[in-house]
Order: structure tokens, then C-alpha cells, then sequence
């Protein structure tokens, strides 16, 4: 099993709607907060580089809903590194409601990073993933599932 961050949240009446759903911009905040506090917890040194002038600019988001949330409901929001490339990340994200010992997952999301550097507070310069963050992504690397060896019969007996 692939190795998670995981950011618990519990879900606020300002954050839903007349029906009491879940809006989607609150899905979108919530994995910003669980990708801020894996770098509070675990890179704190990226913190000083993103005062000065690192970048981590949001390239591509993508959510899947696949149960309501409401109101004071317990969210847990688990993200998991998909791609790690040069430049970028790309994460994965389950929102996993937990109410009485039981998990339901509600939604899934992804997300793509660039990691910049520019000038006056613009992003201009695609820069390497800094070497703190990379080592601390890399234990929660989702890994590819095993494929049967080429070798044999092919298939035959």
C-alpha cells in the first residue's frame, strides 16, 4: 500500500451551500491547506525559499465528486505524489469521509506544480524541484502496480 499524507478537516456551514453540499472551491482550499502543512511538517527550509522568491504555481487541477459532503462532517484529505519531474510535481488526492470508524471516499482530485522563480512577484522561470522537498516527496510516491514477468509462455502453457 502507498504511503499518504493526510490532513484532517472538519467541514464548516460557511463552506456549503442553500442545500448544504460542499462547495467545489472548498475541495480546491482544502488540498492547499494539506499540501501547506506537508511542507510545514515535513520542509520546513522550503518555507524560507518561498519567501524568497521560489514558486510552487498551480499548472493543472482536476476534481472527481463522487459523494456529497456536508456540514461538520470529518474529512481526510490524502495526498500522494503521482509524477515527481525536474521542475514539477504532480499529486493525487482522496478526500475520504470517516464518521464511526467507517471511511467512504467522496472525492478524488489531482494537481500539477511548477516550481518557479521570476522577478517584482511574477513567476517567469521553471527551476528545479528544491532537493529538501524532492527527498520528502519521494516517500509518498505512489508506486506502479507489479506486471507479470515477459518472460515465458506467453500466455501458454
Amino acid at each position: 500500500m502507498d504511503r499518504f499524507y493526510e490532513y484532517r478537516h472538519v467541514v464548516e456551514f460557511e463552506e456549503t451551500n442553500l442545500v448544504g453540499n460542499v462547495y467545489h472551491v472548498n475541495y480546491v482550499r482544502w488540498l492547499g491547506r494539506c499540501r501547506e502543512m506537508f511542507l510545514l511538517e515535513h520542509v520546513p527550509g522550503v518555507l524560507d525559499e518561498l519567501r524568497a522568491g521560489l514558486t510552487l504555481l498551480t499548472i493543472e487541477s482536476e476534481c472527481e465528486y463522487l459523494s456529497g459532503v456536508t456540514a461538520f462532517d470529518e474529512v481526510a484529505i490524502r495526498m500522494r505524489v503521482e509524477e515527481l519531474t525536474e521542475t514539477q510535481i504532480g499529486f493525487a488526492f482522496d478526500y475520504v469521509r470517516l464518521h464511526d470508524g467507517l471511511e467512504e471516499l467522496v472525492a478524488r482530485c489531482r494537481q500539477r506544480v511548477a516550481c518557479m522563480r521570476g522577478s517584482n512577484g511574477s513567476p517567469t522561470v521553471p527551476v528545479h524541484v528544491p532537493e529538501e522537498l524532492r527527498r520528502a516527496l519521494e516517500g509518498y510516491a505512489v508506486r506502479a502496480p507489479r506486471r507479470a514477468s515477459a518472460a515465458g509462455t506467453g500466455g501458454r502453457a
